[in-house]
């Protein structure tokens, strides 16, 4: 089992930068593929990145592709999400989330942070 705890969330302008972290606890991260998934208001939740056991391979959300990058250090059991250009369509809770297959499913995804708020300003 892992426990994901996401951090890095706030309030940031349109056009700004910002990273997410996630930190795993245990000693089998590097077992299993990461995702990064956001929930807005009132929406459905929504996927954004993966990225494989061993870091390559990742995939992206077209809504996000180009502008964010999802990477992972396994010394570190922490899984990161960059984000660039952010624009207020970008706000959401965003979530991390472990599983062994590297994928925009979420439903394939067995273990779950509890978010962290990112929100954007005009």
């Amino acid at each position: 089992q892992v426990q994901l705890v996401e951090s890095g969330g706030k309030l940031v302008q349109a056009g700004g930068s910002l990273r997410l972290s996630c930190a795993a606890s245990g000693r089998t991260f590097g077992s299993y593929a990461m995702g990064w998934f956001r929930q807005a208001k009132g929406k459905e939740r929504e996927s954004v990145a993966a990225i494989s056991r061993s870091g390559g391979s990742p995939y992206y959300a077209d809504s996000v592709k180009g502008r964010f990058t999802i990477s992972r250090d396994n010394a570190k059991n922490t899984v990161y999400l960059q984000m660039n250009s952010l624009n207020l369509e970008d706000t959401a809770v965003y979530y991390c989330a472990a599983g062994p297959y590297a994928t925009l499913t979420p439903r394939l995804y067995n273990y779950w942070g509890q978010g962290t708020q990112v929100t954007v300003s005009s």
